[in-house]
């Protein structure tokens, strides 16, 4: 598996994992983190993420497929009996492209469906981000 291409900080403050990402990287490398992420999970008991995704240009439906029907259901599994929540905080950019490319749309929308095994939600403000985490 090839090295982390994120931060991965666990918060004990907050009981929360905070992830950031410093610049782009491909799908298959995106995937290593995210497995990173859950590892980081289970070791600290920590089923509430901040993904800071504000420096990742590019945005892959790929990953969006992969993340929202594959590893986050995953991910809740796996934390169980917690509940996951997903704090992204997304660039101006970002939500831009969300809003109007309709692959992006259609995973986002299923992302944030409430019938899913966790709980996300995108935020373009760090605080508002770790609040609803906290709340």
């Amino acid at each position: 598996m090839s090295s982390v291409t994120c931060t991965i900080q666990y918060r004990s403050d907050l009981n929360a994992l905070v992830v950031r990402w410093l610049s782009d990287a491909p799908l298959l490398q995106l995937q290593a983190d995210f497995t990173a992420v859950l590892a980081a999970a289970q070791e600290h008991g920590a089923a509430h993420w901040l993904l800071d995704v504000r420096r990742r240009e590019q945005i892959s439906p790929e990953l969006g497929r992969w993340t929202t029907t594959v590893f986050y259901p995953l991910a809740a599994s796996s934390l169980a009996p917690q509940v996951l929540h997903i704090s992204v905080l997304c660039s101006p950019a970002r939500m831009a492209v969300y809003a109007s490319d309709p692959v992006q749309m259609h995973y986002l929308t299923y992302g944030l469906a409430p019938e899913r095994p966790y709980y996300m939600r995108l935020f373009g403000d760090e605080g508002a981000a770790m609040e609803w985490l906290s709340s």
